[in-house]
């Protein structure tokens, strides 16, 4: 089996050999024939493990175990310890879904701070098999049914070529001290159900299951390669880049040869599920305005496009310039000037804004517009909500969001990019003038 994994990961070109890697070890079997056949094949590693507190004193028999493992083979190790059912409360998903989300997140974490070029997990043909069957149950595209991946990004799973019966030779074998799961013969798991009550009869009616079942999936990979080169060329002529959104062309997709299935490719990468695609796609001929969100990012349908940008934490915060401030970098890249001469002439341009800086009182502070939120818009006399002012100049919703204004005081002196307040314009008494001007990169 050893020389198999050496050549499994030389064909597949998982890594190489001056690479190192951090494996994922449970104590379980699969995981502890993975670390045997690091250690005798000579590779360079460290491992890491978690404990998800899922099974009271057996996790902590379970991290103690890996413990004592480390200390055998003098092998660099990490070990972190997690409030899994709290975390799956907090966040509304499955125990089975945070145990998840809490070690890859782990794993990467060590990954990068200690040098590692690649995590390893233990996956094997059984794995990839129930994997195929419980994407097929929660409804998926063709990526989805092509399993589990013997390389993606930094993640590699170098036991795929093994099914569930070697490892159990191998480890027999050669004498492999591991921890058994109690919960592998419970069904209170989706993945345990399938494995011990499932996939068994599916063997009773054939044979040849699994083996067939992995010839399917080998087909589909080769389909979904065929499938992602269309996709992509379809991709190029809907989706376009605005800074820092993209954008769907609505009436491009639509034209497009499969526009559901298009739009689901297209959103699946900025992490939306089924059901909110389904959402938006029935929301391409009504109303512009209706926003939709996955954990990462939101999208909001305009008449002709649909926006799409990453949920970030700016919103609420404030930014200050204090009166010897000459650029900010946070959150527009602005430079400062004071001008002291009755010479100056006003430049008129929407990202410069040249204000009277006796009626400005320091420190000056940036932050986005909120409902309420008014002015005096240069040229009138009277008072405008800025919510009105963006719907006099037409101004999209996705872009009304990304707007900041400049305050003095609680005076608006500036919607960022648009419109000063009249208060605050160059006139024939000014002596000194406040230039702030927005950088682009154009």
């Amino acid at each position: 089996m050893r020389n198999n994994f050496v050549q499994y990961i030389k064909e597949k070109q998982l890594f190489e050999t001056n690479q190192k890697v951090l494996l994922a070890i449970s104590g379980g079997i699969d995981s502890m024939v993975l670390l045997q056949l690091f250690e005798k094949s000579g590779f360079d590693y460290g491992i890491a493990h978690c404990n998800f507190q899922l099974r009271g004193d057996e996790s902590d028999q379970d991290m103690e175990f890996v413990k004592k493992q480390v200390l055998i083979h003098g092998i660099q190790s990490f070990f972190e310890t997690f409030e899994t059912k709290e975390y799956a409360n907090l966040n509304g998903i499955s125990i089975e879904m945070a145990a998840r989300d809490l070690r890859y997140e782990f794993f990467e974490k060590v990954r990068v701070e200690n040098g590692y070029d690649f995590i390893v997990t233990a996956h094997h043909k059984d794995d990839l098999i129930e994997t195929f069957f419980l994407n097929l149950s929660r409804k998926t595209g063709i990526k989805g049914l092509t399993g589990i991946k013997e390389k993606a990004g930094t993640l590699i799973r170098p036991l795929l070529f093994a099914g569930r019966s070697e490892i159990e030779k191998y480890a027999k074998e050669n004498y492999i001290d591991f921890r058994e799961d109690s919960t592998n013969s419970e069904v209170v798991f989706q993945r345990n159900f399938l494995r011990h009550k499932i996939l068994p009869l599916f063997s009773e009616l054939n044979p040849s299951f699994k083996k067939n079942i992995l010839a399917s999936v080998e087909n589909l990979k080769d389909a979904e390669h065929v499938y992602s080169g269309f996709l992509q060329s379809e991709k190029t002529e809907v989706v376009s880049k605005n800074q820092n959104e993209s954008v769907i062309n609505i009436e491009r997709l639509q034209n497009s040869s499969f526009p559901k299935i298009l739009l689901f490719e297209i959103l699946s990468e900025y992490n939306f599920n089924t059901t909110v695609v389904d959402e938006i796609y029935k929301s391409l001929l009504t109303d512009s305005g209706k926003q939709f969100f996955s954990k990462t990012h939101r999208l909001v349908k305009d008449r002709k496009e649909l926006f799409i940008s990453v949920i970030t934490d700016k919103d609420d915060k404030i930014f200050y310039i204090e009166n010897e401030d000459i650029e900010l970098f946070e959150p527009l890249n602005i430079v400062i000037a004071i001008i002291r001469s009755k010479d100056f002439q006003i430049i008129k341009h929407s990202s410069i804004a040249c204000l009277d800086l006796n009626e400005i009182e320091f420190p000056l502070l940036i932050r986005k517009w909120k409902q309420g939120d008014y002015f005096q818009p240069l040229g009138m006399t009277g008072y405008k909500k800025i919510s009105d002012f963006f719907i006099d100049q037409k101004i999209p919703i996705h872009e009304k969001e990304n707007i900041w204004i400049l305050c003095s005081g609680k005076k608006v002196i500036w919607i960022m990019g648009h419109r000063i307040d009249n208060r605050f314009k160059i006139t024939k008494q000014t002596t000194s003038v406040l230039k702030i001007e927005i950088q682009t990169n154009n």
